[in-house]
């Protein structure tokens, strides 16, 4: 009978032990309950240790964090009428776990539901080009609009993310022509620009080249003929010097001395190897002189000697006829600046030569 009693008793405690567990929910601190008693709602749970009735009760726990759902592959017609393969990613979040449990049957599948037919008319009113380039526009449109509907269901769209834009074969196989077609015209505008840079460049050089081909003539012709002026100046002013000291000489010879050389003059014409002697003229009278100095004729009259005085109102000032004779010094300062000027033009063309290869340079 003790034994009866005992397994009755423990029987008891373990159905009071299990009635005592059926009242008692743990809630995670991630989650909120939604108690039920007999149909009727009767509060938000919150986190950590909560009584309840242990019959005729419901408790439905809901996740608050943030979820993660996959919208399916879809094939939509874009604007263009291009078919083109697209899934998404929904980040939500529940807000109020009441409306979530009591405005929709399951927010989890409403909501990738209504996320595939807006993503079909969102991307039915775009080009597939804008498609392919408006991504951020895209995501930004389709979370403001499930944010909107989402809203009586205590759900908050954090974010809709576009994963996969993929058009289907042939528009595929177009667009990759379109592209290969794209790049063959930038080459070909990028090798038309480079070969006419290059003939710009070219005819640049040749350009320059000339020019500093005809500068250096011009200033090898300059220095020519500056040589050659300033070689004529000297030979003349030496001649004129020559004569010059000839007439100062010959100023006080008389007639006598003048005809002795003029014989001496013809002794050595008479001395060369040439086979033809040409006299001139007046050879008569300088026969004739000669006699008249050998006594062979009447006297000669005594001839006075020009004075310098004399020759100069003949012949003009001596300075005036001659001109300035340029000394050692003179000519040495000359050949400098003619030297210095060589250099300057020297350093220009070796500056104009290295803008020329600056320039042709590829950038």
């Amino acid at each position: 009978m003790l034994e009866w009693i005992t397994l009755a008793l423990v029987v008891i405690a373990i159905f009071v032990l299990a009635f005592l567990a059926k009242m008692i929910v743990i809630i995670k601190p991630y989650e909120e309950g939604i108690y039920i008693f007999m149909g009727t709602f009767k509060r938000v749970l919150k986190p950590g240790l909560n009584i309840v009735s242990p019959v005729f009760r419901e408790v439905i726990i809901v996740d608050e964090r943030v979820q993660t759902l996959d919208v399916p592959r879809q094939e939509v017609i874009t604007k263009d009428n291009s078919p083109t393969n697209v899934d998404a990613v929904i980040y939500i979040k529940v807000i109020d776990p009441k409306k979530a449990v009591f405005q929709v049957q399951n927010y989890k599948v409403a909501t990738v539901l209504l996320a595939q037919t807006y993503l079909r008319a969102v991307i039915g009113d775009m080009e597939l080009d804008e498609v392919l380039s408006n991504r951020h526009a895209i995501n930004m449109r389709l979370r403001d609009e499930l944010d909107k509907a989402t809203d009586p269901w205590g759900v908050k769209v954090e974010s809709v993310e576009i994963k996969e834009v993929d058009p289907v074969g042939p528009v595929k196989k177009a667009m990759e022509e379109q592209t290969a077609a794209e790049r063959e015209r930038r080459a070909a505008i990028l090798r038309a620009d480079g070969k006419r840079r290059s003939a710009i460049l070219e005819a640049e050089g040749e350009k320059r080249s000339a020019i500093l081909k005809a500068e250096g003539t011009k200033q090898a012709k300059i220095l020519e003929a500056e040589g050659n002026k300033t070689a004529t100046i000297l030979r003349a002013q030496g001649e004129a010097q020559k004569l010059r000291i000839l007439s100062l000489g010959a100023a006080p010879l008389d007639h006598k001395a003048l005809t002795v050389l003029s014989l001496d003059a013809l002794k050595a014409m008479a001395d060369g190897k040439s086979t033809k002697i040409i006299f001139p003229f007046e050879i008569s009278r300088l026969v004739e002189g000669a006699a008249e100095y050998l006594g062979a004729s009447t006297k000669v009259p005594d001839r006075p000697a020009n004075t310098i005085e004399q020759l100069e109102r003949i012949v003009g000032k001596m300075d005036e006829v001659l001109g300035e004779i340029p000394d050692e010094k003179k000519i040495k300062e000359e050949l400098k600046k003619l030297e210095e000027e060589e250099k300057k033009v020297d350093e220009e063309e070796r500056k104009e030569l290295e803008a020329i290869n600056r320039s042709v340079k590829p950038a």
